[in-house]
This record gives C-alpha cells, structure tokens and sequence, in this order.
C-alpha cells in the first residue's frame, strides 16, 4: 500500500489528471519534487524514534495519516492542491520503509535476512504493478460514476484500501525482540528472540546507547556511513529510468490507448518482483553480499545503455524500459548494512534511514535538472546521466567491499592476538602447577579448565 499510494500519482497522470488539472509544464515532476522533500526530511528523525516508540503504534498512527491525504487527493481542484497533499504523504510514508528494515535486521541472522528483506522490497514492485492494473479497472468501470473522473476513483478506492492496513499493524507488528508484546509469541518465544538476536547475530538492543552527540561521533569517524550512504544514493539514482516508461508511451503518435499505458509498464515491476526475490534467495545460500549487489547492477549497463544512446528501434527501448528492474538489488544492499553495523543498535537505524533519506533528498531535485517534462520522451539529459551513475556505483560498490574485507583482516588478528594472549596465560598457570606441590597440582590444573570454559563460552557468545 505504501509503494501502491506513492506511484498511483503516475498512472492518475497518463489517465485524465494532466488535462483536468491544466498540467502543461513541469508540475508533475514538481508534485513528486515535493512527495520527496517530505519522504527525505522525517526519515532519520522517525527511525531513530523507533528504537524509543514501540513500531506498531507508532507505523499505525502514520499509515492512517497518510491514507486520509490520499482520499485527499480525489478532491483536487488544482495542482497547487495537489502539491500540498503530495507533500504530506511523503511525509507520514517516510518513516515505513527503513523502520521495516530495521526492525528486520534485529529478527533475523545472515543466513535468513536479505531473503526476507527480498520479499519485503518485492512488495513494492507489486504494489507499483497493482496499481498500473488497479487504474485500468478503474477507468474502465468507474470513470464518470457519479460524476467523478476515473484518476479520482483510483485516490479514494487506495485510501479505502489503505486503512485495514494500518490496522493490521497494530495488531501483528511485533515490534523489536526486546520489547515485542504481541499475542503470537509466549513468554518462552520472546526470551528465546532476544537472546537469539544477541549471541547469534551479535546485536545490541534499544536503549543500550544514548541517542546523542556521541551517535554523531560514531557516525562521523566511520568510513560505513559514508560509504553506504554514498554507495546507496548512486546506486538509488540510477534506478530512475522505469519510471518514465508510460511517459514514454502518452503520446498519442506512440499508439497506445489508456489501458495499454497502465497495464504495459506493470509487466516490468512483476519482472523485478521476481528479480528481487532471486537475488535475495541467493544471497542468502551462497553467503555472499557483495556478489548480488555488484552484480545486478552490473547488468543495469545494458537498460541504462539503450536508453542513453536512444537507438532509433523501439523494440530496443521497450526492452530496455521492461528490463530496467533487474538492477534492483536494494533488499542484499540492506542486507550488508544491516550486518557490517551490526554491533550499534542506534548507528545502524540512523545508517539505514540516511541511506533512503539522503537519496530520496538526491531525488527532490535531480529529476528536475535531468529529467524535466519538456524534454520527454527521449530525455537526453537524464539517460545519459543514470548510465554514468551505474557506472559510479560500481566503483563505489568495490570501495566498499574493500574497506570491509581490510575491517575484516583486522578484526581477525585482534581477535587471533587475543586468543594468544589467553593460552599464555593458560600456560602460566600450568607452569606454576609443575613448581608446587602435588596436592596443589590438581587444584590449580582444575582452575586452568575452569578458566578454559570460561574463555570457550566467550568465544561461542562473540
């Protein structure tokens, strides 16, 4: 519902929205301008306000809100209208998304979380696809009832379908392993959740750290943040060429009707639906995470290619516009924030959010320098632009493969010096038995076991 009431604006557009609101220049693309700007400014405060709030009432309260600005929009009467409602879903959208990815990467362990976050992420292919065919039906049965135009009757049946949704977290959102209260998990299932998500994925827990300037300093004199901040936002940006698939297809010399418009462009989200979930699935069997980000995006060469060059065969760009999804390997990206920052509660939800924020920031206002409305449909800025964005994701992408195999090496000679400096002090023990006496043998060598328990349960708990 959340990607379904946040795309429903495009197919409202190629549906009737542009003649009766009298948008003849740029202001679709400032209406999604505007969804950005709010969706950018309350991702990290809202996040960060999900390790203190419990998530199902706080993702409830805000999902309500949004789908009463959706219905909102059923009854706009200009586009200045609009660009107020717009700006409000974005801002009570912001906070799902990355508190979604959070809250899943304090669940689940390595070998189970990018599948889920996949499955998760898919969602919103299906949700953009359900609605290109939600507005076909729509259109096709509803436009005039009442008098009301069919790009309306596509606001207020979202808004009718946004509702249950919230309710339903409210009531099965289990909020994090430390504070999770819902009626599915017994007492046994939650004390065995929490100390799960300590020993085996070695998480710390809301609370542990203050939310204060130290969180900055942490932040700050990290490579992480700004490398997967940066990373993220490149590889977010070069992503933008789907979405102006059906603005490719309105002109009426394209050929095709409105039905075609809406349904033709949702083929391509149920392409990257399936996409999505196959590069999570195998980063989860194979235990690489780095294979299924460079990877996909890699592949992104060919779409953002085509469409950059702008070959004169339409099959070609039709191709590229149906297969510019496979690209999105934003649930494994998640994934290996998620577990690089494993060790910092707070620092991995501010991470996440900055990583949608700052991208969604990027997206207020790239899509006017590159893709402006009255350069459609060949935007020969903004093509050639995300074709060098995939390219500099790449290499930012290998940066940080780098940085963390280096943190790696490190932390495995920390760890193997450590390991030394114990057997020495196993050994001393040992040594001083062989210059007592004999009753005293047997005490100490009893100690020297007692201490080697103790020092394997440490390292089964790291």
């Amino acid at each position: 519902m959340r990607y379904l009431d946040s795309a429903n604006l495009a197919n409202a557009y190629v549906s009737g929205m542009k003649e009766d609101l009298s948008m003849n220049g740029n202001q679709y693309t400032y209406m999604g301008t505007l969804y950005t700007i709010g969706y950018a400014l309350f991702q990290i405060p809202g996040t960060l306000a999900v390790t203190r709030i419990r998530p199902s009432v706080f993702l409830f309260a805000n999902e309500i809100c949004w789908g009463i600005f959706t219905f909102a929009q059923a009854g706009a009467k200009t586009y200045n209208q609009m660009y107020a409602f717009r700006f409000m879903i974005g801002v009570f959208e912001a906070l799902f998304f990355p508190s979604i990815l959070y809250l899943m990467g304090s669940w689940y362990n390595r070998h189970e979380l990018a599948k889920r976050i996949a499955i998760f992420h898919l969602s919103g292919s299906l949700g953009t696809s359900f609605g290109g065919y939600l507005q076909a039906a729509v259109y096709t049965t509803l436009d005039g009832v009442h008098g009301i135009a069919g790009w309306r009757w596509l606001f207020i049946v979202c808004g009718c379908m946004t509702a249950p949704c919230a309710i339903g977290l409210l009531v099965v959102l289990p909020d994090l392993p430390s504070n999770t209260r819902v009626w599915y998990l017994n007492q046994d299932e939650r004390k065995f959740a929490l100390e799960r998500a300590i020993r085996a994925l070695g998480k710390s827990q809301p609370g542990e750290k203050k939310l204060d300037w130290t969180l900055i300093k942490r932040m700050l004199s990290s490579w992480k943040w700004y490398g997967l901040v940066l990373g993220y936002v490149i590889y977010g940006s070069s992503c933008q060429d789907t979405s102006y698939f059906g603005i490719w297809m309105k002109p009426e010399s394209a050929g095709y009707s409105v039905v075609e418009r809406n349904v033709i462009p949702s083929c391509s989200y149920l392409i990257s639906a399936l996409c999505i979930f196959l590069w999570g699935l195998g980063s989860d069997l194979t235990g690489s995470r780095f294979a299924f980000v460079l990877g996909p995006l890699f592949y992104g060469l060919l779409p953002t290619g085509i469409l950059a060059f702008w070959p004169k065969d339409t099959r070609l760009i039709l191709f590229a516009f149906m297969t510019g999804g496979v690209q999105l390997m934003t649930a494994v990206f998640y994934t290996w924030a998620n577990e690089l920052l494993a060790g910092d509660n707070e620092l991995r939800a501010l991470t996440i959010s900055s990583m949608n924020g700052i991208q969604y920031s990027v997206s207020a206002w790239l899509p006017i320098v590159i893709f402006p409305q009255t350069m459609a449909p060949t935007f020969r800025r903004g093509f050639p632009g995300t074709f060098g964005l995939v390219i500099s994701g790449l290499i930012v992408i290998v940066g940080i493969k780098l940085l963390a195999d280096r943190d790696a090496r490190r932390s495995g000679l920390q760890s193997s010096a450590k390991t030394n400096t114990e057997e020495l002090e196993i050994d001393a023990v040992c040594s001083i038995q062989k210059e007592t006496s004999p009753d005293k043998e047997s005490s100490i060598v009893a100690e020297a076991e007692v201490l080697e328990e103790v020092l394997d349960d440490e390292k089964l708990c790291t």
